[in-house]
């Protein structure tokens, strides 16, 4: 059944309960509720029902449950690393031993490099930049919301720009369904790579927040949080809760000046080469075609295996000690596990309506000439950020996009590079994305704190992209 323009009702519900209450797990089930009272003939008992069904049914999910236990444990990694010292004694080696970062600019850059590096997977990505370098940008008073601005920017663009993820070997299939459908001719691979450079607002976003942090030149509610924590200290506004609670780090089980790196460095490590090997495995050898979550989630665990080993043996801790440490970290992820449920929940609802097709048939067929690219780009970016989910998006645009293209004898590579700059608009800055509620998590902030300082910047950002698509449509 189609719904029309009903389908858009649940992401404007959402945003706007999100934006003028600040109750984001309260905006997202009220989306998820009327979106499914639309869908039962407005029956609201049906639609309760349902509504809990459906998180019943993303809880069960296998690859949501992953997604569940990862973080939940990498909130058990996340405070063993700071009660045995580690993150204490990296801090003071980079910035006192080493006196390798000197001030605010070299600690965010730190942020920026380490969030390109680990382009690989957009989640390890996130928590790797967040939970290494948040204590550092803490000292030099950088405030919670640029810090996730900067892992949220550095994860799903870059793992669009440089697709040897799972990201590439979507986009691949999407791409190659065209070409054996006799739309298109030539090399998925080739094709995927061809459009690299037309992948403007990922390209943008890279070079904005660089923009920002080398320059300092911050505007919107960003220059307020950033005002804030340069006259008052304060790293986030007062009565905002961090997704990730602050108080895990003021727990200590060593002595102060017995801090070690290495308890920090190590398991990080170990985190990284993990989920490479787990990639490769889950690939049969090539990275592309790995099962990132999957990667992750047994990388974690191995990861912590090896953090109790070398952590006992330090006699730093007794495994009593160590469980009791896994228990709270996992507990305090409790709230983020809740997030993450009610915005798959939303999502799938979004999707039954069909709020994606609907929109999409709102220019099918009717997009002509030089603009094609520009409103492809649009259009991707609206859906994405209405639903949350770049996959989705590059699912139901890429199949209409190419077709279009050819039939206005556009450029293949331009459209292809407008529908992946389109999907990652949303994944990037939609506060029912699972990297921007990630991104609040692991810099210490909310999603609400997050989202509003961050959307401005994306909106420039997308403005910027959709004049490059019209000059580039006209050009070639």
């Amino acid at each position: 059944m189609e719904y029309g323009i009903l389908t858009i009702i649940t992401p404007i519900l959402a945003m706007f309960i999100a934006i003028k209450f600040k109750k984001v797990p309260l905006a997202l089930l009220a989306g998820a509720f009327v979106g499914n009272l639309i869908m039962n003939n407005w029956n609201p008992l049906s639609a309760i029902t349902v509504t809990v069904d459906s998180i019943i049914g993303v809880c069960t999910d296998a690859g949501n449950l992953k997604i569940f236990i990862f973080t939940s444990l990498m909130g058990a990694f996340v405070l063993l690393v700071k009660v045995t010292g580690g993150v204490d004694g990296f801090v003071n080696y980079l910035t006192e031993q080493n006196n390798k970062i000197k001030n605010k600019t070299m600690a965010m850059l730190l942020a920026y490099v380490i969030g390109v590096i680990i382009f690989v997977d957009g989640l390890l990505s996130i928590m790797f930049t967040g939970v290494v370098t948040r204590p550092i940008t803490d000292k030099f008073k950088v405030s919670r919301e640029k810090l996730a601005y900067i892992c949220d920017s550095t994860s799903a663009p870059i793992n669009a720009i440089i697709p040897l993820n799972s990201w590439g070997a979507m986009l691949m299939g999407l791409i190659g369904a065209q070409v054996a459908a006799g739309v298109i001719t030539g090399d998925p691979l080739q094709l995927l790579i061809g459009s690299l450079p037309f992948q403007f607002y990922c390209i943008v976003s890279l070079i904005m927040v660089l923009f920002y942090i080398l320059t300092g030149k911050d505007w919107g509610p960003m220059k307020k949080a950033e005002e804030r924590v340069r006259t008052t200290g304060k790293l986030y506004d007062d009565g905002v809760t961090p997704l990730l609670p602050d108080e895990t780090g003021e727990e200590r089980i060593i002595q102060k000046g017995s801090e070690n790196k290495n308890n920090m460095t190590i398991p990080l490590f170990v985190l990284i080469i993990g989920t490479i090997c787990g990639l490769l495995i889950t690939g049969g050898g090539n990275l592309t075609k790995g099962d990132g979550t999957t990667s992750i989630l047994y990388s974690i665990i191995i990861t912590l295996i090896v953090m109790w080993v070398y952590y006992t043996k330090q006699k730093i801790m007794t495994s009593k000690q160590f469980s009791e440490y896994v228990y709270k970290g996992i507990g305090d992820m409790l709230s983020l596990v809740i997030l993450l449920t009610l915005a798959f929940v939303i999502g799938r609802t979004i999707s039954k309506l069909g709020t994606g097709k609907y929109l999409a048939s709102l220019v099918s067929g009717k997009i002509s000439g030089a603009f094609g690219p520009a409103i492809i780009f649009a259009l991707g970016a609206i859906m994405s950020f209405s639903t949350g989910t770049s996959w989705g998006t590059f699912s139901i645009m890429m199949p209409i996009a190419i077709p279009m293209a050819v039939s206005m004898n556009s450029n293949i590579m331009l459209a292809i590079g407008a529908v992946v700059s389109g999907g990652i608009f949303g994944d990037h800055c939609s506060p029912m994305s699972d990297t921007t509620i990630l991104s609040a998590m692991s810099s210490g902030t909310d999603l609400y704190s997050h989202f509003k300082t961050q959307f401005p910047y994306a909106l420039l950002s997308g403005g910027i992209a959709v004049v490059c698509y019209v000059v580039m449509g006209l050009i070639i």
